[in-house]
């Protein structure tokens, strides 16, 4: 059995003897849980119509959390409920105690993290990567690499060295349990989500815009008149009109490029006349050709 398979039986395990021994839910006040520093759900939206909802059912799922000690238990799942419990007026919340560690509080949330239904793509390339990474013991640029130089490897069709043979069981199996999608077309379709601009990509973690305005505003390459719009993309500007302005952009920079070309050669032809006749007749040449070619596209 794989290592991750083995940590999420081990998981379940503790849950189930947690459950038989308490034989009931433990509540506990909403001033002893702390959020965790490695939260990866990066957007809590929906915390009103949530707390609305809390206030009339309650909180159906209990939160997982884990002992820090001194009565203190950290979120390893469920802060979108904390922070709703706290706009409800709640002053505890139902949990499932867990002793984790902090490697497997990660994974959980990770793995709880990626069960989500609103991910988006480039939210679910990360959450995915963290994973991989957590397991391989390396970082988000480092499990890139890796799924990289596996699909190389497998292309190649050649030796395979032990550390490739090693990572590669331990793909499969996170692919196999958490995604989905196969790993070798999230190398392909979802790791170039990684070259998008940094503010885009930062936008995108906070939820302030959409993965679809995401790739609107990448075909900017003008880094201040990306800004202005991607500022107006957090504003609310809709989809449809952010494309309309996208399109301007970059219609105005063909133009300006076809203005470019004139300037260039009208500024070329005072050096015309100081020419000697053998360059003079093949700058002739040359211009009878331009000529032809743009006769040609009318």
């Amino acid at each position: 059995m794989s290592q991750l398979r083995e940590l999420l039986g081990h998981l379940e395990a503790k849950a189930e003897a947690l459950d038989r021994r308490l034989k009931a839910r433990t509540a506990l006040p909403l001033s002893a849980l702390l959020p965790s520093p490695h939260q990866p759900r990066k957007r809590l939206e929906g915390l009103e119509d949530l707390a609305a909802s809390i206030k009339e059912k309650g909180i159906l799922q209990p939160l997982l959390v884990r002992p820090l000690g001194e009565g203190r238990y950290e979120i390893v799942a469920g802060e979108r409920r904390f922070r709703a419990a706290e706009m409800a007026g709640l002053e505890e919340v139902p949990v499932v105690v867990l002793d984790l560690t902090p490697e497997e509080a990660r994974a959980v949330a990770l793995i709880e993290n990626l069960k989500r239904e609103d991910l988006n793509p480039y939210e679910e390339t990360v959450a995915l990567l963290d994973l991989l990474a957590l397991r391989l013991g390396t970082d988000r640029e480092g499990a890139a690499k890796a799924l990289q130089n596996l699909l190389q490897a497998e292309k190649r069709k050649g030796e395979v060295s032990h550390n490739v043979m090693g990572q590669a069981e331990v793909v499969e199996e996170v692919f196999r349990t958490a995604a989905r999608l196969d790993w070798r077309s999230f190398v392909q379709n979802r790791l170039p989500l990684l070259r998008l601009p940094e503010d885009l990509k930062a936008a995108l973690e906070e939820g302030a815009i959409l993965y679809t305005a995401a790739l609107e505003l990448k075909k900017v390459r003008d880094e201040g008149v990306r800004k202005a719009l991607l500022e107006e993309a957090r504003a609310g500007l809709s989809l449809r009109d952010l494309r309309a302005r996208v399109r301007a952009v970059l219609e105005g920079k063909r133009e300006e490029r076809k203005g470019d070309l004139a300037l260039r050669l009208k500024a070329l032809l005072p050096r015309l006349r100081t020419l000697s006749p053998e360059r003079r007749a093949r700058a002739e040449t040359l211009l009878a050709e331009l000529e032809a070619l743009v006769r040609g596209k009318k």
